[in-house]
């Protein structure tokens, strides 16, 4: 089972308004009526909407922070290829720290916000929780990132009561507690636990080596039972080591994560990227000056992974991936993009296009 029990029941008959629920944040909130008009601070959400509002999961956002647009492109092209009229909602232009435009976003009519947890101290900060608060406008926090095992699918059952689609949501937190399950059955039964260095974004910095703490791709490391070298490294969320001390710490597993950028350096996993490609920045990753002194670098086993599962809804295929890497043997048949495909085509009608969500040395 998930380290926390869901935080509303997930039951199959229609939502009944007013509704009070607790969200993420812990925080009790009461929706007067079904929500229709909603911004999304995160517009990495709009894929968990895709999980509930399945024919069109722009129907009722009215403003959103298009993220995917900045750090996903391919991500982006194929959701306004599927729904064109996204191209036309507001882009709030906010950072992912929280800070808004509120009059263009207020102009909008909304009747809910959902925001990403790891944002509510800049929400508060820059004063956005307590005008939504004046002007009676719910805010509901949901997690995929802080505490991605504990979290993703109590947010997907909490976005399912809120916006009456719990019978969908349902589907696929079925779905994944399954996978969680049958992966956590399999830990279970490793004595040793293997070390793990994980770099969010290979090739984004010249300096090597960012990384996670005990979220994002640390806290998916640490999901599938690795001992995550950011967590006990890092002081916050998030920050650079120094390769020597990488060295020193003799790490098992060497994990870079990317996705389609600007910044040709970086991984480009994705949609409708070729593998070639995302092989030939692997390899030149690898060969930077010092990473072939980190012993799984030298020896084969380093490996590359689609980053935007670190804050996605459907992180369990990240989780699946994460396990083959950590224990080849034990999970050597486990197909995460088979998984991945199933989410898309059983869960949603994204399309099915082509999709690269890994790598590894093995491949080349």
């Amino acid at each position: 089972m998930l380290a926390s029990s869901l935080v509303i029941s997930a039951g199959c008959a229609a939502t009944t308004y007013p509704l009070q629920i607790t969200d993420m944040d812990n925080q009790k909130v009461t929706l007067d009526k079904e929500p229709q008009h909603v911004i999304l601070q995160d517009g990495r959400d709009v894929l968990a909407l895709a999980l509930l509002d399945r024919e069109d999961p722009f129907r009722r956002v009215v403003a959103w922070n298009n993220l995917p647009k900045k750090q996903d492109p391919q991500t982006w092209d194929l959701l306004k290829k599927a729904w064109p009229e996204a191209t036309k909602i507001l882009d709030m232009g906010f950072n992912d720290q929280g800070q808004v435009n509120l009059e263009s976003v207020i102009a909008e009519k909304p009747d809910l916000m959902i925001a990403q947890l790891r944002a509510k101290a800049a929400l508060k900060q820059t004063g956005v929780l307590d005008t939504m608060q004046r002007l009676h406008i719910p805010v509901v926090f949901v997690d995929y990132e802080l505490h991605p095992a504990q979290n993703t699918a109590n947010s997907v059952t909490l976005l399912g009561k809120v916006l009456n689609q719990e019978a969908r949501a349902k589907e696929y937190t079925d779905f994944y507690h399954q996978r969680w399950d049958a992966i956590q059955q399999q830990i279970a039964q490793v004595k040793q636990k293997p070390t793990v260095f994980i770099e969010p974004i290979a090739g984004n910095s010249d300096s090597c080596c960012f990384t996670h703490g005990h979220n994002g791709w640390g806290g998916l490391v640490e999901a599938v039972g690795g001992k995550n070298i950011g967590s006990s490294l890092l002081p916050g969320s998030s920050g650079f080591v120094a390769l020597e001390k990488i060295i020193a710490m003799k790490p098992d597993v060497y994990i870079m994560s990317g996705s389609k950028r600007p910044n040709n350096n970086v991984l480009p996993f994705g949609y409708n990227v070729s593998l070639n490609d995302v092989a030939v920045t692997f390899n030149k990753l690898i060969n930077r000056t010092g990473l072939q002194q980190i012993t799984p670098v030298k020896e084969g086993r380093a490996y590359g992974i689609y980053h935007h599962f670190y804050n996605h809804p459907y992180n369990i295929i990240g989780m699946e991936i994460l396990a083959k890497d950590l224990y080849p043997a034990r999970f050597a048949t486990l197909n995460p993009e088979a998984d991945f495909h199933q989410i898309v085509t059983r869960f949603t009608k994204l399309p099915d296009d082509p999709v690269v969500l890994s790598y590894a040395s093995k491949q080349q």
